[in-house]
This record gives structure tokens, C-alpha cells and sequence, in this order.
């Protein structure tokens, strides 16, 4: 059996309140994110203090995490896209280098550099 091929890329990560998902998606479909990953009721510890995973009354007062793993030239527009958000309301964005092993699910096609 062939080994599978590794190829960079970048993985986003967005944490924000639930209010402000939809910007974030927004901005990623702009930008022709291939796709990406919600995961809601995010609870944790930072600049703001302590944040639990649960809402009231709707999702919208809950944090939410959004995924998106992208070819590298869609990183500056993405982070671009995101600084008014940002500039506004708390939230934190990390971006990691990670690989993949189908590229053309990311952006990239199969034969692309």
C-alpha cells in the first residue's frame, strides 16, 4: 500500500460569541473557504475570565468555535476580513500550520503546487 502525502496548509481558528458566527462564516465564504467547522457552546479561561458552555436563551449569547483549514495566499484576506470583528468585539483567532493529505479538499487541486 502507497503512503499518503502530506501538504501544508493553515488552520484557522476562530472563537467568538455566538452573536458574531455569522460574520466570521461570511467572511470565510468570501473567501472561498472550502468549508469549515462550527462547534458551539464553547466554555474556557482568558483575557475575560472564566466562560461557561451554556446558554439561556438562545446560542447567540454562547461562545462558538469556527474551523476552517485553508492554502496559505487565503490567510492575509481572511485575517483582513475579520479585523473590523475584532476591532469591535472580544473574541481570539489562532492560526497553525497543519497538513493534509487531499489538498484539492482545501483549495488546492491535486496536481497544484
Amino acid at each position: 500500500m502507497d503512503g499518503l502525502t502530506l501538504h501544508p496548509m493553515k488552520e484557522i481558528r476562530v472563537v467568538v460569541s455566538g452573536e458574531n458566527r455569522a460574520y466570521v462564516t461570511d467572511v470565510l465564504d468570501k473567501i472561498r473557504a472550502s468549508g469549515y467547522t462550527i462547534i458551539g457552546n464553547v466554555s474556557g479561561k482568558g483575557h475575560h475570565g472564566v466562560h461557561e458552555a451554556h446558554f439561556m436563551f438562545s446560542e447567540q449569547e454562547s461562545l462558538v468555535m469556527i474551523m476552517a483549514v485553508v492554502p496559505e495566499e487565503k490567510v492575509e484576506p481572511i485575517l483582513a476580513g475579520l479585523r473590523p470583528l475584532f476591532d469591535r468585539h472580544s473574541g481570539v483567532m489562532f492560526v497553525s500550520d497543519v497538513a493534509v493529505s487531499r489538498r484539492e479538499y482545501f483549495g488546492k487541486p491535486a496536481g497544484g503546487s
